[in-house]
């Protein structure tokens, strides 16, 4: 039986998604860190999952009643942060409808499509977009967050739809339905 890595997030806009995939590029140029290029900007909602093709129709339409029940809602990047020693990303300003978007997308999955793997090794929900991590080593992060602690970058959107991501075998892409 065929299956699929998928996950779900919200994709910024464009021009936004643009730029925060500049500083994707400037990471792999200057820290050798290329892994993020392989998704597009985004914020995580429920972490990668498995799912069966021939379930497909399941998934979308799960997908299409989340976006209906969704209102769109203003989100803020500001400045980066990171998670020591690997990873580098644009901060997402606290937002209770994110959260709120958040606990309703991990309680849809769980009821209607049967996953229980949303939480990351039990860690708490903590909305970033990643610009660095997986293969940036430790000193080029030591040397990245020098340069980016002190670095400023500001960025707001709104945000209308989820987005439903899966794995080609080399990188994620958005699925459209």
């Amino acid at each position: 039986m065929s299956e699929s890595l998928f996950f779900i997030a919200l994709v910024p806009p464009s021009p936004f998604k643009e730029e925060i995939t500049r500083l994707k590029m400037e990471m792999a140029e200057k820290y050798s860190s290329k892994h993020a290029l392989k998704s597009p900007p985004h914020i995580t909602l429920h972490m990668p999952f498995k799912w069966k093709e021939k379930k497909m129709d399941h998934l979308k339409r799960t997908m299409a009643t989340m976006n209906e029940q969704m209102e769109p809602f203003a989100i803020k990047l500001k400045n980066f942060d990171f998670f020591e020693p690997r990873v580098v990303f644009v901060d997402v300003i606290k937002n209770e409808k994110l959260e709120s978007l958040q606990k309703m997308v991990v309680d849809t999955c769980r009821k209607e499509l049967k996953l229980d793997n949303a939480n990351y090794k039990n860690r708490p929900f903590h909305p970033h977009v990643t610009i660095g991590f997986r293969d940036l080593k430790k000193p080029q992060f030591y040397e990245a967050k020098k340069v980016f602690e002190n670095r400023e970058v500001g960025f707001e959107f709104e945000v209308h739809h989820l987005s439903l991501l899966t794995h080609d075998g080399k990188q994620w892409n958005t699925v459209n339905f």
